[in-house]
């Protein structure tokens, strides 16, 4: 797979007419690095989890950003078995994407069917969502309804759920 690169990110999201904000920044890995550039960005911020179920298949999971997700009770709300961590190797051959810059937007590398984007039902009706653009050196702003449309236009059949989250103490 060649991967589509921002240009062409930016190509589907023009022929669609989908407004987004764009903030370029220093490379982030974690939630705990992206703070400081969170605070600066208004809208919602998130997190991806990029899992394989007990079957072998594979989910991508986009939650809010300080969301601590009960793995156990995940696989029901999402429609699967059991779940684990998905491997890097298998994360860029699917999605074309690196650990440290996965988005939701990187399914438009995904061939429809190889792996399920679920996106936390919040999120799914939040007017900014803030996700990285193929590259965890920038920062793109866009409605959930419009990452589900982007989604759609790419031939993927996206799930929108309640995400179960741990209680904190």
């Amino acid at each position: 797979m060649t991967p589509i690169d921002e240009k062409g990110l930016r190509a589907d999201i023009d022929a669609l007419a989908i407004p987004f904000s764009h903030h370029e920044h220093e490379a982030v890995f974690t939630v705990e690095e992206s703070r400081d550039i969170k605070a600066s960005i208004p809208g919602e911020h998130t997190k991806n989890l990029f899992l394989k179920d007990a079957k072998g298949a594979f989910w991508l999971v986009t939650v809010p950003a300080e969301a601590r997700v009960n793995l156990k009770a995940l696989p029901e709300a999402i429609g699967c078995k059991r779940v684990s961590f998905g491997k890097p190797d298998d994360m860029e051959r699917l999605i074309g994407i690196a650990p440290g810059s996965v988005t939701p937007l990187a399914m438009i590398h995904a061939s429809p069917g190889s792996v399920t984007c679920v996106l936390e039902a919040g999120l799914a009706h939040a007017e900014q969502v803030n996700v990285h653009p193929l590259r965890n050196t920038a920062t793109m702003g866009l409605s959930g309804a419009h990452i589900l449309q982007l989604l759609e236009h790419w031939g993927h059949a996206p799930v929108v759920a309640e995400i179960p989250v741990q209680e904190t103490a």
